[in-house]
């Protein structure tokens, strides 16, 4: 097909066809301190990192080729670490043929829609570009989206949906046929123009390589040093009256921004509200949503232990919960709306009530944690006369050891500290 227009291959849809684009950049600030020192994209959500929801949607939805915009070490390391070139993530879900993961190469990139353009560069890409965030899980259709930029000869398609509050959010201004006549990106609410918001999920024509050597976009990078797709490359397309469509979202969508957003994402997606992903491995019982999981030799006596003490109501378990592999989970613990990592130990009499525990994480006897997020290798110490207490959306950061009877509210904890003491709406950071 050349430089082709069409995102199809004659008149047939083909994914195949298709190259995935999934930027990861910057240090993901509103998900301090979970991310400091890891990559958004691999931050884990139920046993697994965030992006791989994304990539499983659309694998099996066809997609075979990926590629990741990567900038700066940490979100390489993580990523490529994990993923490499996709051989293992198609063995874990079966996906026939295999899918190919690429990566930026190391050119440091001043904005998203700046990394679309190296990696179309470097990859000398002439087929469509789906654009899609590493912090966002989403369910669409695929085909009915390109064929709705096909038939619009749509140069980008935006993927949008509407919101009750405009806040912090890329809003569109579309015409009756879908046209995008105005882009404002993050917008005063009194001055948004609908409430039809960005996703972060865009189809790219193979065309738009040229438009970044224009001369209105070597300005924009001249003047501001930054090329990010809403704050510069959509509203330079729409005020150059380019054809960029709106295509409304009909499926779900969750953003994992924030760590509100994120415990609640965790919620719905336990619930069964993301249908690519509705079983999480190692379900106990067909009337209860738990899973425990474990398929090694050694991991399955760890998994038939706790399922032991559930059915003897030794540990109590409601509403769905998962919990990882090698876990060691001991009498009198409450989990309610919660997800275990793996490798991690809990004693006994903890209750643990809307929270994420990442993995490797030790939970001592009598430890409260309500509505929080607990980083990975964090250590809590807690015991009958002196418990720990976290709750009210408190965040531990990585390799964090809390002494008994902290009080821990509403607070974010910075990784590798040794922390004593009551503390409320506080942000812990090292010296």
């Amino acid at each position: 097909m050349g430089n082709t227009y069409s995102p199809l291959v004659g008149d047939d849809y083909n994914p195949f066809r298709l190259r995935v684009f999934i930027p990861v950049g910057g240090r993901a600030t509103r998900l301090l301190p979970l991310t400091a020192e890891t990559s958004k994209a691999a931050l884990r959500l139920l046993n697994r990192p965030l992006v791989e929801f994304s990539l499983l949607s659309l694998a099996r939805q066809g997609v075979r080729n990926f590629i990741f915009g990567i900038k700066g070490y940490t979100n390489y390391r993580d990523l490529y670490d994990y993923f490499g070139s996709g051989y293992g993530f198609s063995i874990r879900y079966n996906i026939k043929p295999r899918i190919h993961i690429k990566y930026q190469p190391n050119i440091d990139d001043i904005g998203s829609a700046d990394s679309a353009r190296i990696n179309m560069e470097y990859y000398n890409i002439n087929t469509p570009l789906f654009a899609v965030q590493g912090d966002n899980i989403f369910e669409i259709e695929l085909e009915d989206l390109m064929r709705f930029h096909k038939k619009k000869n749509a140069l980008m398609t935006i993927v949008l949906r509407e919101v009750d509050n405009v806040k912090g959010l890329g809003i569109a201004d579309i015409n009756p046929d879908g046209r995008i006549k105005q882009f404002i990106e993050k917008p005063l609410p009194e001055e948004a123009p609908s409430n039809l918001a960005n996703t972060g999920l865009y189809v790219l024509s193979p065309k738009i390589k040229h438009l970044f050597k224009e001369k209105g976009i070597k300005k924009i990078i001249k003047n501001r040093n930054r090329l990010d797709f809403g704050y510069d490359f959509i509203p330079y397309l729409t005020n150059t009256d380019r054809a960029v469509y709106g295509y409304k979202l009909k499926g779900k969508w969750f953003d994992v921004g924030t760590p509100n957003n994120y415990l609640q994402a965790m919620q719905n997606l336990l619930r069964g509200q993301f249908s690519m992903l509705k079983d999480f491995g190692g379900r106990i019982d067909e009337k209860y949503k738990i899973w425990v999981q474990g398929e090694s030799e050694d991991s399955a006596i760890r998994r038939h232990e706790i399922i032991r003490k559930v059915r003897l109501g030794k540990i109590d378990i409601k509403g769905p919960v998962v919990i990882g592999r090698h876990c060691l989970i001991q009498e009198g613990t409450t989990i309610i709306n919660s997800c275990i990592d793996n490798f991690s130990r809990i004693g006994k009499n903890v209750r643990i009530e809307n929270s994420a525990i990442l993995d490797r994480t030790i939970i001592e006897e009598q430890t409260e944690i309500l509505d929080s997020i607990i980083g990975r290798h964090v250590t809590i110490h807690s015991n009958k006369n002196n418990p720990t207490k976290i709750n009210s959306t408190s965040v531990i950061g990585d390799n964090v050891t809390i002494q008994n009877g902290c009080t821990i509210s509403k607070t974010k904890i910075y990784p590798h500290q040794s922390i004593r003491g009551n503390f409320r709406n506080e942000i812990l950071m090292t010296s």
